[in-house]
């Protein structure tokens, strides 16, 4: 909170729909409680603005409660408002998708919108007790009420642009697609060494390969990635695009990509049995994973076999004589890696770095884009092979450009704050863990202790929200989750901008032009990159948890009446959020829990009856009945059996956001050390029809 007199409040202005709303003070100001707003008491306050408040006098009723009124709007949050057309008496009105707006607003201006569009207007005048606010359209998505709308304009809130701009696509249809001998010159030729891709079997990007060679005693395990700075020069169109789009955001079976995709899938990619330009990252490591020595060089190399993780975990189990056949000039290597994986992993484990358990959903899709299927992503050894040589080359390249005391953007992970700490240790009370101190050994005896019982992914999601949000930042802070003093995105830059500036300082290096003024040159650069790639990750991350729950519950409508399996994955005042195995998840409202009244207690995330003391708790199994399912708002609602027609909310509840997940030595491979193919999406290219832009005023 920022205090601009005794009883001034800056902050942010959360409103409800319901003619009330909260005062969330800025952090780091001394005070944390929200700050009740009664009716009429806003002052015009849209949810989401920057405001200044007054405190006003204790409620006698609530004298618990703190209570504000809005005295100032210091800056606007809703510039922009998504929702659906209403025509009435020759008039055009916006109803807001968020519950939080609940006043229409008035189109003006000249406009052709059909009724019942889903469509953003740029909002003019918010209004007073007298108008109503004013709008422009800018942009429209097509019918309200169905998925491919509601996708759209989810990309649109977060400015994230299906389409390049013709430039970008100019400039990348003229780049070569095959490494002319004047690129090769100079650089290190690795293509008569045995070096491999391993893949999800639909990716098409593949921007990271490697190989392991024996060095005496010792190992030479080798990651090289592709080289996109060489291709993508600062200052022109296709790095002014990547930067803005900062990275690749992938959905059920579809991606926008950061690059065209005559890079991403072309000449950056490492197909087999042609020449691709790297960067590599060369380590020397003991028997038992230990690093004893490393470089890294501009190198050449052609990918041997274009390997698969199905085809991968296959080999190291054994059992299949053809596939063995197959790759049997491979298959040692492979086993070499397995066991050298296994010893980075064994390491990473004894230092600190948590073993977080948390799967993704992988969305099954027909050839018309429908969801099919929804199962749990899980880890086979060869994606977590391919994780752990991510991670000691991400490791490598910051530590050698923080020990030569030159520009990088770190990818930094700090320590939890002391509230999360206690509230982390309220929620374990209950469940029989004890925490002392939130370092990462106790945090790991917590995760080992629960391990192989029914709360296991409870706790495994408790710990998690308890962690800081991973960012990147030019000052090395090291990665408290990896338990790693030095940590970067090195792996990955056709789909990170991070990565990308990180070969460009490693190149700048390498080629000795770093000078006194292009060294505060580049470390300028990457203090943008770092801003810039923080937020825009934030708004991938947003997407694409908003898009798939669409594709969640296009899903479940076709599962409506049946039963399933829930744990409680969230737990607040309206009612319980259950997660099936699956991954997909839908709210129970606390109006629909049988024969009681429940209180809510927010430190241990409990409602328990009053009268019959039944408790429902964070990570407690569940059978649950699917009642109601809608594609274009990625509502799902369930009740307990024989509760299917209990009442419920008329309006969406809100879902509390959950903090941005940090790296972890075992899966979430989109933000960890692995370059991160969670899916092999569809370009933008080949999705559905574009959204149509509406008529500026």
């Amino acid at each position: 909170m920022s205090m601009t007199g005794e009883n001034k409040i800056k902050g942010r202005y959360q409103g409800s729909g319901r003619g009330f709303g909260f005062l969330i003070p800025e952090d780091g100001q001394g005070r944390s409680d929200d700050c009740f707003v009664p009716p009429r008491r806003e002052n015009g306050a849209w949810d989401g603005d920057t405001v200044e408040g007054e405190l006003l006098p204790a409620d006698p009723t609530r004298p618990d409660r703190s209570t504000a009124r809005i005295t100032k709007i210091l800056s606007r949050g809703n510039q922009k408002v998504v929702g659906t057309i209403r025509k009435a008496d020759r008039e055009v009105w916006l109803q807001p998708d968020s519950d939080r707006l609940p006043l229409p607003i008035k189109v003006v201006g000249k406009t052709r919108v059909r009724n019942g569009e889903k469509a953003a207007v740029a909002v003019t005048s918010y209004g007073s007790d007298t108008r109503p606010p004013l709008g422009t359209v800018v942009e429209t998505f097509g019918p309200a009420g169905t998925r491919a709308a509601a996708v759209e304009s989810i990309l649109y809130q977060q400015n994230i642009q299906r389409d390049f701009p013709q430039p970008v696509l100019d400039e990348a249809s003229a780049i070569r697609q095959s490494v002319p001998a004047a690129a090769r010159r100079n650089r290190l030729d690795l293509r008569e060494k045995c070096v491999i891709t391993i893949d999800g079997a639909s990716s098409k990007d593949l921007d990271d390969a490697v190989s392991l060679e024996r060095d005496g005693a010792n190992w030479l395990l080798g990651v090289h990635i592709a080289d996109v700075s060489h291709y993508v020069q600062p200052g022109t169109p296709l790095d002014e695009e990547a930067f803005t789009r900062g990275t690749s955001v992938y959905f059920a079976d579809q991606v926008v990509p950061m690059l065209p995709v005559a890079l991403s899938n072309g000449i950056c990619s490492l197909n087999p049995q042609v020449d691709r330009l790297t960067l590599s990252c060369l380590m020397t490591l003991s028997p038992d994973g230990a690093m004893l020595d490393h470089s890294i060089a501009q190198s050449v190399i052609r990918s041997a076999e274009r390997m698969t993780y199905e085809d991968c975990n296959v080999l190291l189990a054994g059992g299949d004589a053809a596939l063995e056949a197959r790759y049997a000039h491979i298959l040692p290597m492979l086993r070499d890696m397995a066991a050298l994986a296994r010893a980075l992993e064994k390491r990473r484990k004894a230092r600190g770095s948590l073993d977080l358990d948390s799967s993704e959903s992988y969305i099954h899709c027909d050839g018309e884009g429908r969801p099919v299927d929804i199962e749990a992503r899980t880890q086979g050894e060869s994606e977590g092979l391919i994780e752990s040589f991510m991670l000691a080359a991400n490791e490598t390249v910051a530590r050698h450009l923080f020990d030569l005391k030159k520009p990088a953007v770190y990818r930094v992970h700090e320590k939890p704050s002391p509230d999360k700490t206690e509230t982390l240790k309220a929620m374990l009370s209950p469940l029989g863990y004890a925490l002392r101190e939130a370092d990462n050994f106790s945090l790991q005896k917590v995760l080992e202790a629960s391990r192989d019982k029914p709360e296991a992914p409870a706790v495994s999601t408790m710990v998690l929200r308890s962690l800081m949000k991973a960012r990147y930042d030019t000052e090395n802070l090291g990665h408290f989750g990896l338990a790693a003093p030095y940590y970067c995105h090195f792996t990955s830059p056709i789909r990170r901008y991070p990565d990308l500036m990180v070969h460009r300082c490693l190149h700048a290096l390498l080629a000795g032009k770093l000078g006194p003024r292009s060294e505060k040159k580049l470390a300028k650069s990457c203090e943008k990159a770092a801003v810039q790639s923080s937020q825009r990750e934030l708004a991938a991350q947003t997407a694409e948890r908003d898009i798939d729950k669409l594709y969640f519950a296009e899903y479940m409508e076709g599962h409506l009446g049946e039963s399933f399996q829930a744990a409680v994955s969230g737990v607040t005042k309206f009612g319980l959020f259950a997660a099936l195995p699956s991954g997909v998840e839908g709210l129970i409202p606390v109006e629909s829990l049988p024969d009681d009244h429940y209180a809510y207690d927010e430190t241990r995330m409990t409602l328990t009856g009053e009268h019959t003391g039944r408790s429902f708790t964070f990570g407690m199994e569940l059978t649950v009945v699917c009642v109601a399912a809608d594609a274009s708002t990625g509502r799902i609602d369930f009740r307990l059996p024989g509760q299917e027609n209990a009442p419920g909310r008329s309006e969406p509840a809100p879902r509390p956001q959950p903090q941005a997940r940090p790296e972890r030595s075992r899966s979430d491979r989109r933000n960890s050390g692995r370059s991160g193919k969670r899916r092999g999406g569809k370009p933008a290219m080949h999705v559905p029809k574009p959204r149509k832009k509406g008529k500026k005023k």
